[in-house]
């Protein structure tokens, strides 16, 4: 009962501006078929959830913190039935959430890292320096806020905060005008943050290239830090690895660098190339077998028409993996 899903970026335009990045290439790396289990870890406006379904007479669980996320889910779950479920939660504790539902191994598993267009363009959840909004950037409804952060960190955390999850190299300037401003009041909404930023490093303009919003970078910066992103990636990473039936598919879409080095150095090291050196260990010292095998180590990118008719693609990368039927080696505690 497979159905025809391909190309099907295009028919998804009456969604408005919130295109599933790189919809085909995830069909095409997923392969969705009859009775497969697929978790859509990151649900959002769920997107690749709605394409599997209609790809294959397959079950997809979706999951994410989000409670509008399961608002916008109501409608698949009407239109799908017992064939879609969605789960409150992180995408790394998936094994967990799934275990409750009775669920022990998956065909299949798709990660979108990062915010949903949902997130960015609804101003009051505090994700954009475009529009003025109380300054959030929860994913979620619970943990601190990311003004909890700008008005409690002392200075040097700020900054480091800024170099390391934002790679802003003007982050011990961003971090000391942050100061300053919230000593003559706190500093509540994105605007006012963004107005900081902007009167302290100035808009850069490079001939011949689009101009980057000077908080660009320290936005993603705390919104990486206030949702632990990384972390979760690596949750979500290690648990995938987990629940994966042999042959089952892994399938990640990042869209900045910080994100997809991690996925990167995951499954090269799951699929047994490990870098710089590896070789030489010395021969009592056994490698674990591979868990994963790479198909196309460099992953994907996106097409240039898909470029052209969705911003948001520009900066996307895709990488996948199959599993094999090694077991996975137990080291405990989640992968570094």
């Amino acid at each position: 009962m497979t159905k025809n899903a391909t190309p099907l970026a295009a028919s998804l335009q009456d969604d408005a501006v919130h295109l599933p990045v790189m919809l085909d290439e995830v069909l095409a790396t997923m392969q969705p078929k009859d009775g497969d289990v697929i978790v859509d870890g990151t649900f959002g406006a769920g997107g690749y959830t709605k394409a599997m379904l209609n790809a294959a007479d397959c079950t997809v669980y979706g999951i994410d913190r989000d409670p509008d996320a399961h608002k916008r889910s109501e409608g698949i779950k009407q239109a799908y039935g017992e064939k879609f479920d969605i789960l409150k939660g992180c995408f790394g504790a998936m094994e967990q959430l799934l275990t409750a539902h009775g669920v022990a191994q998956v065909d299949g598993v798709v990660l979108d890292i990062g915010v949903s267009s949902y997130q960015l363009d609804e101003a009051d959840r505090g994700f954009s320096f475009r529009a003025d909004g109380p300054l959030d950037m929860r994913m979620g409804d619970v943990g601190q806020t990311a003004a909890d952060v700008v008005n409690g960190y002392d200075q040097d955390d700020l900054a480091n905060i800024l170099y390391e999850y934002g790679e802003e190299k003007k982050s011990r300037r961003i971090a000391a005008a942050i100061v300053k401003a919230r000593e003559e009041a706190p500093i509540t909404t994105t605007l006012e943050l963004a107005n900081i930023i902007t009167a302290t490093i100035g808009i850069r303009r490079i001939k011949g290239k689009k101009t980057i919003h000077p908080a660009t970078r320290s936005f993603q910066a705390l919104r990486i830090y206030v949702n632990d992103e990384l972390g979760e990636l690596r949750r979500g990473l290690a648990a995938a690895e987990r629940i994966l039936k042999p042959g089952g598919r892994l399938v990640v879409v990042s869209f900045h660098s910080l994100e997809d080095r991690i996925v990167k150095h995951f499954m090269a090291e799951k699929a047994g190339r490990v870098a710089g050196g590896s070789r030489h260990l010395p021969a009592h010292e056994e490698r674990s077998a591979p868990t994963f095998k790479l198909v196309k180590a460099s992953g994907l990118k996106p097409t240039a028409e898909e470029e052209a008719r969705n911003p948001r693609a520009r900066s996307a990368r895709l990488r996948y993996a199959l599993r094999t039927d090694a077991a996975v080696e137990s080291k405990g505690g989640d992968h570094a």
